[in-house]
């Protein structure tokens, strides 16, 4: 009698160990499944390719070869496709933004403030590069700086001698919305008392090397560029910094943008950002950002950054 009732506990108290088992290891295991799928739904972009544009500051057929990689490099970090183009001029990117129809653009730090005011787009991340040595050789320093300078660039052997002797001259420019390649050196002229609006041909070109070409060519007196976009044509002209020397430096230029149109949500602002940074640490991601546009890498940005920007453009506005 006792070893039946002692046998008909053990079996009660296996039958409970079985269900109690069977109902943790059940919520034990649809916990992990919502949390795998919670953490697999944290990782998931909003968009479903990412439309990137750069602008050219080289001929545009060279930096869509070099820019290309970052399509795959992006796409890894994101789980998403990533296309690449290369606009006519900075005000295509800027409008691309406004209507969607790009989503990320590598702007110079006016084409930012410009896509700001008028689309609402955000700077997430602004570039950095070794400095420059101002001595005529395209030469670097081993410092990594968040600005960078522009310069007016003339003939070795050219009459031109001082920024007034610009006055009736042909100058090339990049697009009204280039700090480099036509603001600051515009203003930083016309409070010296030199108005290249009204006293000077400005002629526009799509790119800085372009600017550097027509000068040792002949076609333009003068040409405004970075610092030092002379180095972009140094395979191809060897001589170029023998044949030609810089007339004005202007003052340090907040580096350019990776600019992201208005309605990209937080979270893939954030997944976005967070890929270019991983990208760009990597051997492939820093050759591409060289190639393009001789960055050595991105730090983070935010909108203040750009004010002196706004000044200069408050006193462009005034130049006619």
């Amino acid at each position: 009698m006792q070893n039946s009732a002692t046998k008909k506990i053990i079996a009660a108290i296996a039958v409970l160990v079985v269900v109690v088992g069977g109902f943790f290891a059940f919520t034990g295991s649809k916990h992990s499944s919502s949390s795998t799928d919670s953490s697999s739904s944290s990782k998931k972009m909003s968009l479903k390719e990412l439309n990137i544009q750069f602008v050219p500051s080289s001929q545009a057929d060279t930096i869509l070869a070099k820019a290309k990689p970052l399509e795959s490099l992006l796409s890894k970090q994101l789980g998403i496709p990533v296309h690449v183009s290369i606009s006519t001029d900075y005000n295509t990117v800027i409008e691309a933004l406004g209507s969607k129809k790009v989503d990320m653009g590598f702007l110079p730090p006016d084409g930012y403030v410009t896509a700001h005011k008028q689309y609402g787009a955000k700077v997430i991340l602004q570039s950095t590069r070794l400095g420059m040595k101002d001595d005529n050789t395209g030469a670097t320093t081993d410092k990594l700086v968040n600005s960078y300078k522009s310069m007016v660039l003339v003939k070795a052997d050219s009459p031109i001698k001082s920024i007034n002797d610009l006055k009736g001259k042909k100058i090339a420019v990049q697009g009204a919305t280039s700090s480099a390649g036509y603001i600051y050196p515009t203003v930083e002229l016309y409070k010296k008392g030199v108005n290249v609006v009204k006293d000077s041909t400005l002629v526009q070109v799509k790119g800085h090397d372009q600017g550097v070409m027509s000068v040792l060519n002949g076609d333009t007196d003068a040409a405004f560029i970075f610092d030092d976009a002379r180095n972009v044509v140094k395979k191809d002209q060897p001589d170029v910094f023998k044949n030609t020397r810089v007339l004005y430096y202007t003052k340090g230029i907040p580096n350019d943008t990776i600019t992201l149109r208005k309605d990209i949500s937080s979270s893939d602002s954030d997944k976005i950002k967070a890929a270019i940074v991983a990208v760009s640490k990597t051997d492939e991601g820093k050759k591409v950002f060289n190639d393009v546009y001789s960055w050595a890498g991105v730090t983070d940005s935010k909108d203040s950054n750009f004010d002196e920007i706004r000044n200069y453009d408050q006193t462009m506005n005034k130049i006619k």
